[in-house]
């Protein structure tokens, strides 16, 4: 049975590869990102700027209209705003923690009341390795991607009665667009020996949506190729 899936920052990189990902499953996808844009085979794709508080819960009301309750949720959309503490400004640490932290709670707390009403539900947050390794010049990037645990182990208390799992993916150095600037440095700390592919990322959140995934809560996964081993 096609379930509906609401895939945030789903334009390109690991989220446009997680959609495919669900596509192939036969699901229905419904891709939120600021440009619109998402892979072939999605059943919408809406632009949004998801710190718009308004135009995102406008958003996800829509994709809930067209496509029924969601199954799964998948928060993605992340930004960076790199540098050091002492030269980051104010509006470099609250737009990272508004898109990658705050609208996550809100996309949340949006699909939180059908998923309820259905007694099912798979939440998936991408966090990163970054908090756990303590990269410089990424204080609002890490704060940010720290909170999605703290977040999703809360939930995953909350609703677990409700047949609601909440889950945490933490990938590490992942060939995007994004990551094009990080050193070759990093990249030689990974013991396997290679950057990670989007679709390494998408396999263990498309796990996470699975039935074969449903004892499992409150969980983070990295996917780093054993780059932070040991957290």
């Amino acid at each position: 049975m096609s379930r509906h899936v609401i895939i945030t920052g789903a334009s390109r990189g690991i989220g446009s590869d997680i959609a495919t990902a669900f596509v192939a499953a036969g699901d229905t996808v419904t891709a939120l990102s600021r440009s619109g844009t998402a892979p072939t085979g999605v059943a919408r794709s809406i632009a949004v700027d998801l710190a718009d508080r308004e135009a995102t819960d406008a958003a996800l009301s829509d994709a809930i209209d067209q496509s029924g309750p969601p199954a799964v949720l998948v928060a993605n959309a992340g930004i960076t705003r790199d540098n050091l503490a002492l030269r980051m400004s104010d509006d470099d640490w609250d737009d990272v923690i508004e898109t990658n932290l705050t609208s996550v709670f809100r996309a949340t707390r949006r699909v939180l009341k059908p998923m309820i009403r259905e007694r099912s539900g798979r939440i998936i947050f991408i966090s990163s390795v970054s908090p756990f390794m303590g990269i410089p010049g990424q204080a609002n990037y890490a704060a940010s991607k720290a909170g999605l645990v703290g977040l999703a182990r809360s939930l995953a208390r909350e609703v677990a009665s409700r047949n609601i799992t909440v889950n945490v993916v933490a990938p590490g150095l992942i060939s995007t667009d994004m990551t094009q600037d990080l050193s070759a440095e990093l990249a030689a700390q990974i013991p396997l020996g290679r950057p990670g592919r989007g679709a390494d990322v998408a396999a263990a959140v498309t796990f996470l949506a699975s039935d074969s995934a449903s004892y499992i809560t409150g969980a983070v996964i990295p996917v780093d190729g054993g780059l932070a081993m040991g957290w």
